[in-house]
C-alpha cells in the first residue's frame, strides 16, 4: 500500500511505495529555521520509493556549507517536503507531510541534540545523540 502526503495548499503531491528506513526527530539549528522553531520530524525512505505526483518543487541548496542538502518545498504555500541526502540514496520525509500522519511511528532517536533549545521535548525512552549516530 502507498503512503501519500501533500503540501499546505495541495499544490505539491507525493507517494511512497516503500517502508521507511528510519524515522527520527532532528534538534539541529538548520531544522529549527525550517520548522519554526521545533525539532523536525521525518522519516527516510530510499530514493526510489518517492515521487511527485503532482505539482513540482522548488529546491533550495545553500552553497556556503560543504557538503549541503537540497530542501524541497512548495513554491506557492512554502510547505517543506522533503530533503535530499548528497550521500545516500535516500529522501528524508517532513512528517507534517502524511496525509495519514498514523504511519509515522515515533522516533527511534533524537538527533543533533547539541542544538536542542530548553523547550524541546524527547519522549521518555528515545533514544538522543549529539550529532548523528554512527553508521
Amino acid at each position: 500500500m502507498a503512503t501519500t502526503g501533500r503540501c499546505y495548499c495541495g499544490e505539491l503531491k507525493y507517494e511512497i511505495n516503500g517502508a521507511p528506513q528510519w524515522q527520527a526527530q532532528c534538534h539541529c539549528r538548520e531544522c529549527q529555521y525550517i520548522s519554526g522553531g521545533g525539532p523536525n520530524y521525518f522519516m527516510i525512505v530510499a530514493a526510489d520509493d518517492f515521487g511527485y505526483t503532482e505539482g513540482t518543487p522548488r529546491q533550495y541548496t545553500r552553497d556556503d556549507i560543504s557538503n549541503p542538502r537540497t530542501r524541497e518545498f512548495c513554491g506557492t504555500c512554502g510547505t517543506h517536503m522533503i530533503t535530499r541526502l548528497p550521500d545516500r540514496p535516500a529522501v528524508v520525509v517532513k512528517v507534517g507531510t502524511l496525509d495519514d500522519v498514523s504511519v509515522y511511528e515515533g522516533p527511534q532517536m533524537a538527533i543533533f541534540t547539541c542544538d536542542m533549545q530548553p523547550f524541546h521535548v524527547i519522549a521518555e525512552g528515545v533514544q538522543s545523540v549529539d550529532k548523528l549516530p554512527q553508521r
